[in-house]
């Protein structure tokens, strides 16, 4: 400490009635630490193993990482994820999955929370799989579900997972199947996927649930002409939200418009009828009668065979589906192919060659290369 202080002129004796106090030691600039920390992350890079036994146990920090390589476009990551599906394959499909779609300020967030909130009270498990639309200049994603479900976020037996849809057909996550299956996996016995309700994301959503619930509202001027006919055929039910306060009323007659619309189109394939019924996700009235709307529905199509029906046409859809994605991957990602498109696309934009006359040029090239490997 002397020689400290000894370091100040002013603590000479020729200064009287002068001190300096010895400082305090200063941190180095830069924490040594850090190059530590950044190996130590390189060696937390789990194993395929690690992976399923943590998706297995229910740890929710793994699950989400193995959702996170999923959604990656890096074909390592990818490599890694379909290794981490096949291994948990045989633990999933035990779970009822339900999609849920509606026009834009339909409350779809609220009543997710609300219905969500009472599967866990009756000791359910239950995963939200919600898609974020991305923009399509940024392809950046607000992802803010977890705010709006800030309840349900916290509750021990739920799973909200927010994906951004990355400017894909209608918001579709393009992962989403494969993240269904992991959190089968991890035991939720309740899936739930949230559409951005655009009209166009609602075709491949139904191809991967096994009830397929429409939000409505009423007093937002003709109900029927709100949605699109086709999505109203896809429905095995349909519930109108925010049947509170002067809007009772206006709710169940909207209910009645809905009830006579239904009849007007063709009999469902499962021969269930579907049904509509009100709620209130802020009064939290009309919530239990949802949910057993959705089990009647589920015991009714188990019975008569169409549940395995419908999972069956489901996993095909998807086979095809994959090997469309994988070729188009394919195409776009070889070099042949993108040394010239920009080549191809001026043409086309001067009016020196047709659209179609590109598109099959290009293919060619493609399909005489590949041939050539």
């Amino acid at each position: 400490m002397k020689d400290n202080q000894n370091k100040h002129i002013e603590n000479n004796g020729d200064y009287k009635g002068l001190k300096v106090n010895a400082g305090i030691e200063q941190p180095p600039m830069v924490n040594p630490n850090a190059v530590n920390k950044a190996n130590l992350k390189k060696k937390q890079r789990l194993t395929v193993d690690e992976y399923v036994d943590g998706i297995l146990s229910g740890n929710r920090v793994i699950l989400s990482r193995a959702v996170t390589l999923v959604e990656s476009v890096k074909p390592d990551h990818q490599e890694l994820a379909q290794e981490i599906i096949v291994r948990c394959l045989p633990y999933a499909g035990k779970s009822i999955r339900i999609g849920i779609t509606g026009v834009p300020g339909a409350g779809k967030s609220t009543f997710i929370e609300a219905l969500g909130k009472y599967i866990t009270s009756q000791n359910g498990k239950l995963a939200v799989l919600a898609i974020d639309p991305s923009s399509e200049r940024s392809r950046g994603s607000i992802l803010g579900d977890k705010t709006r479900m800030e309840e349900l976020s916290g509750d021990a037996n739920a799973y909200i997972r927010p994906s951004p849809s990355a400017g894909s057909l209608g918001g579709v996550a393009r992962k989403t199947r494969e993240t269904v299956v992991l959190c089968e996996a991890a035991g939720f016995d309740t899936i739930f996927i949230e559409t951005v309700g655009v009209g166009q994301s609602e075709t491949a959503v139904q191809s991967m649930v096994d009830f397929f619930l429409l939000i409505q509202i009423a007093g937002a001027g003709d109900e029927l002409q709100g949605i699109k006919r086709g999505i109203m055929e896809m429905s095995d039910g349909i519930v109108i939200n925010k049947a509170d306060g002067n809007n009772i009323e206006k709710a169940e007659l909207a209910r009645s418009q809905f009830r006579n619309a239904l009849h007007l189109f063709p009999p469902s394939p499962s021969g269930w009828e579907p049904q509509v019924l009100t709620c209130s996700s802020l009064m939290k009235t009309g919530i239990e009668e949802t949910w057993k709307m959705i089990a009647d529905y589920i015991s009714f199509v188990q019975k008569n065979n169409y549940f395995n029906t419908r999972r069956n046409q489901q996993s095909k859809y998807w086979m095809y589906e994959s090997i469309n994605e994988v070729l188009k991957t394919s195409f776009y990602n070889h070099e042949s192919v993108k040394s010239r498109l920009a080549e191809f696309e001026e043409a086309v934009l001067n009016d020196k060659m047709s659209s179609f006359v590109a598109a099959r040029q290009l293919l060619n090239l493609y399909f005489k290369e590949v041939k050539k490997q």
